[in-house]
């Protein structure tokens, strides 16, 4: 009798730290959705899970992210959210204001942090930077705010430039907005500009060759997930074709690119993911204010001056934080 009792205690105790394991409460899992395309930024991915670290939240550890890339496809963006509301306790889009926009028409209940270039307030994400209401809030880092003074550190470089481009991609929600304000920057100064439009590889080929043609000086790109992608491959072509340009973040001066001007995108990621992890560990959106990045960095590499043959004037040299040699 002693032994039957000793060999159902042995098997219960064997059987409850199964049943405790199946007990524990499951990973939260965040939600990951992106415009573009995971290819050339895994440093910003990591930047995200710094801040979500920094906040106690290590992937695979203690919280699940599920990844979900539109791959410059924007109109796959409203499945994938619709996709991540039935999975995540929270879903992050830290990039791409259209991605934003498709989580919160996918859900008002599951809370989405966002990175947005554009003016969240105008773009209907939140009612208001201090008080965002409802179940989003992020951080506005400014990237599509910036084209006028693209434009005045170009001008500044090169003063008697004649004709300047603006490359812009058709499908992103900033297009009109910086058209509109490029030009009216344009002509204050007496500048000719002229917009050009790319939302593919191919487009942007036909778009050098369109400014080789019409004797373009230097072109202004304009910001989104499709160019960032394709940084290498635009820096590649202005080179080829002798034609300078000023960018919107360190990445293209760092691929070799002229000169760029922006915001510090692995901060402003590194600032999404310690949102994430507030509301992972009981913040409310509604209580989180919209974060603006004040991190704007120049960024000029003398190499790809000396390409062009081009002199940097010292003023522009001394204001920017970091030189290429």
């Amino acid at each position: 009798m002693r032994r039957r009792t000793f060999i159902a205690l042995l098997g219960g105790s064997a059987a409850w730290p199964l049943a405790a394991r199946a007990q524990q409460p499951a990973m939260p899992v965040v939600g990951f959705l992106h415009p573009g395309s995971p290819s050339e930024r895994v440093h910003l991915v990591t930047a995200l899970r710094e801040g979500l670290r920094a906040n106690g939240y290590l992937e695979g550890h203690n919280v699940l992210i599920d990844y979900r890339w539109g791959e410059d496809q924007f109109d796959r963006l409203p499945a994938l959210a619709a996709d991540l509301v039935r999975r995540a306790s929270v879903i992050v889009t830290p990039a791409g204001t259209v991605a934003a926009v498709a989580a919160k028409a996918a859900t008002t209940t599951t809370p989405i942090i966002f990175g947005s270039e554009n003016d969240p307030v105008k773009a209907g994400l939140v009612g208001s930077f201090n008080r965002p209401e409802g179940n989003v809030t992020g951080v506005y880092f400014l990237s599509g705010g910036l084209a006028e003074k693209r434009l005045g550190l170009l001008r500044e470089l090169l003063p008697r430039a004649e004709l300047v481009g603006l490359l812009l991609n058709p499908n992103d929600p900033l297009t009109d907005t910086i058209t509109a304000e490029v030009r009216r920057a344009a002509s204050a100064v007496g500048q000719r500009i002229e917009v050009l439009n790319a939302s593919n590889s191919r487009e942007i080929d036909t778009v050098f060759a369109a400014l080789l043609q019409m004797r373009a000086s230097a072109f202004v790109l304009g910001p989104g997930p499709l160019f960032f992608t394709r940084r290498v491959h635009l820096v590649t072509l202005a080179t080829r074709h002798g034609i300078p340009a000023i960018y919107t973040s360190r990445e293209f001066a760092q691929a070799g690119g002229l000169m760029s001007y922006g915001a510090d995108l692995a901060d402003a990621w590194r600032q999404v993911g310690d949102y994430v992890g507030r509301v992972l560990k009981g913040a409310k959106p509604a209580d989180l204010p919209v974060m603006q990045t004040t991190k704007l960095e120049l960024v000029i590499n003398l190499q790809t001056a000396r390409v062009f043959d081009l002199e940097i004037p010292p003023t522009l040299l001394a204001r920017a934080d970091e030189v290429i040699e």
